[in-house]
């Protein structure tokens, strides 16, 4: 059972998505901002991390930046989890050092099978 860890500091999509994935058979680990999610990160080794990018206390960019230092981790998925129009939320992911993007609100049909695709 693969492990996520969601980085999302509003509680409705962070419910929605930990729902789906849960449902899915993912395990996840809910953090509501960026110091909290970056412990969690650090701490359980996850398979993928989903982070929203305007986050309360560290901003995405910076949270993605220091999980990129750890050597370990310089692999692991990291997906933009945002509510930026497609084309503007792709091009800060792909600045950011995301391997992709999932736009809010979420397609609840396809949001398991997209979380998949990035772990394939």
């Amino acid at each position: 059972m693969s492990l996520i860890v969601v980085i999302e500091d509003n509680a409705q999509s962070a419910r929605m998505a930990s729902k789906l994935l849960r449902r899915a058979d993912y395990k996840v680990i809910v953090a509501e901002d960026g110091e909290t999610g970056l412990t969690s990160v650090f701490e359980s080794n996850p398979d993928l991390v989903l982070i929203d990018l305007g986050l309360p206390d560290i901003d995405g960019q910076t949270v993605i930046a220091l999980i990129r230092q750890q050597e370990e981790l310089t692999n692991l998925p990291i997906i933009a989890f945002t509510a930026w129009p497609q084309e503007t939320a792709e091009g800060m992911a792909k600045a950011y050092g995301c391997d992709g993007v999932i736009t809010k609100p979420i397609d609840t049909r396809a949001f398991a099978d997209q979380i998949t695709s990035f772990l394939e």
